[in-house]
């Protein structure tokens, strides 16, 4: 072989595996460590997804996701979350409640996670530092659920001035509702209102509440901030119209699902900027230099049909006030 015939085998053969085998950086993965079920999720992923995209992530494109369902049985997150990190995932995005980025924080010290709660305070838990410098490897959304129980009250009141007497319904197995108990309370020793609070993480105790609350005839219902509650809107609704019941809800999954008013910040908005998070951290950006996103826009939704059935009439202050009026 001469000299000549060497080197253009050998230039032949640098190029050759170079264009085919070179090796491609490997597609990041993402870990979804939902609390919920995915049907129950489907609004919230399709958010989450919508943000990624704006900060140019496509899954099955350039990321992977890897998801996780609790089905709101919150003793399984630990394990759920153990898993992620067995697989090595890029970055955890832990919703659902308050218990997943607890048990996401558990699981791993160092791969970066982003949080959407409305049940838990991030810094009284433990979970970040501060708001503006969380620290460590954790950032994420709050939805400050919990927090406006109080303010869901008054609200209620104002379009049920004659309520003595409210019930509320608590899943002690949430995080924040120890919290969110001793808020309303407070709030209803301030209004007057005597509250009948009562548990409820079943089905079966959502029947006996609801009978307990008839027997006691209380004149309007508030429902605490849970993921449980959520899943089960279109029994609460239900049962509530059956008792007629002026209830007040969290989320406007409720109102739209019949229910007479939510008050509460929004969950497609949530999931889409931790979404936006995810795919900053997939940059590079560290979480420690994320701050903690609080809302700023609370959405009040009426539904003026549920209220005519109740034979409620919904004051104008109420009225002007709501961002949503559903006829």
């Amino acid at each position: 072989m001469n000299r000549r015939e060497f080197i253009t085998m050998l230039g032949g053969t640098v190029a050759w595996p170079l264009g085919a085998h070179a090796q491609q950086a490997p597609m990041p993965v993402i870990g979804w460590l939902g609390a919920r079920s995915p049907k129950e999720s489907a609004s919230v992923v399709a958010a989450f997804q919508k943000g990624l995209n704006e900060a140019g992530y496509v899954e099955g494109r350039n990321v992977a996701v890897e998801y996780r369902w609790a089905e709101l049985h919150y003793d399984r997150l630990p394990a759920l979350a153990t898993d992620l990190v067995g697989r090595r995932v890029s970055v955890i995005a832990a919703t659902g409640g308050g218990a997943s980025p607890l048990a996401a924080k558990a699981a791993t010290a160092t791969i970066p996670i982003v949080f959407v709660a409305g049940d838990l305070d991030p810094v009284n838990s433990g979970l970040v530092t501060s708001l503006n410098r969380p620290g460590g490897n954790i950032t994420g959304v709050m939805l400050l659920l919990t927090v406006l129980g109080a303010k869901r009250l008054e609200l209620l009141r104002q379009l049920v001035p004659n309520a003595a007497v409210v019930g509320v319904l608590i899943n002690p197995n949430n995080p924040g509702a120890a919290a969110e108990t001793k808020d309303l309370r407070e709030a209803a020793r301030v209004l007057g209102i005597e509250l009948h609070v009562l548990s409820a993480s079943t089905d079966g105790d959502l029947d006996t509440a609801f009978a307990t609350f008839v027997q006691r005839r209380v004149g309007a219902l508030l429902i605490g901030n849970d993921s449980f509650f959520i899943s089960r809107r279109e029994p609460i609704v239900a049962m509530a119209a059956h008792h007629a019941i002026p209830a007040m809800y969290f989320v406007r999954e409720f109102a739209a699902a019949g229910g007479l008013i939510s008050y509460g910040t929004s969950n497609v908005d949530a999931y889409r900027l931790v979404g936006i998070y995810v795919g900053r951290i997939l940059k590079g950006v560290k979480p420690a230099d994320l701050p903690i996103i609080q809302p700023t826009k609370f959405d009040l939704v009426i539904n003026l049909k549920t209220a005519k059935a109740l034979a409620l009439d919904v004051p104008d202050r109420l009225l002007a006030l709501a961002n949503e009026v559903i006829d």
